[in-house]
């Protein structure tokens, strides 16, 4: 695992794979609780999103903050951009497939 992280594009592949996946959790539990009254609901999707929190924040942040701690700070920035950089690349070709097609 640690190696895979170790990479910045495949991070921003990680990242955006999760939302993908979180995408069709929620769009399929809209459809199973539709119409139920329930506190579960809310307390499923507060916890999801400090689950996508922390899986974000070891996407994005984890290596970078290793490598800056580690006095690579040059390094540690690259990485970032890199990841972020890449990351927003796969949000504008999802917006330009949305008002494409």
């Amino acid at each position: 695992m640690n190696n895979i992280l170790k990479n910045p594009y495949i991070n921003a592949l990680l990242a955006a794979l999760y939302i993908i996946v979180i995408v069709f959790v929620i769009g399929n539990l809209e459809d199973i609780t539709r119409g139920k009254e329930s506190l579960l609901v809310p307390v499923i999707m507060l916890s999801l999103f400090v689950l996508s929190a922390a899986i974000m924040g070891l996407f994005f942040v984890y290596t970078p903050a290793k490598m800056f701690l580690d006095n690579q700070k040059p390094e540690a920035l690259t990485f970032f951009l890199k990841t972020i950089g890449t990351f927003a690349g796969f949000a504008i070709v999802a917006l330009l497939m949305i008002l494409l097609l």
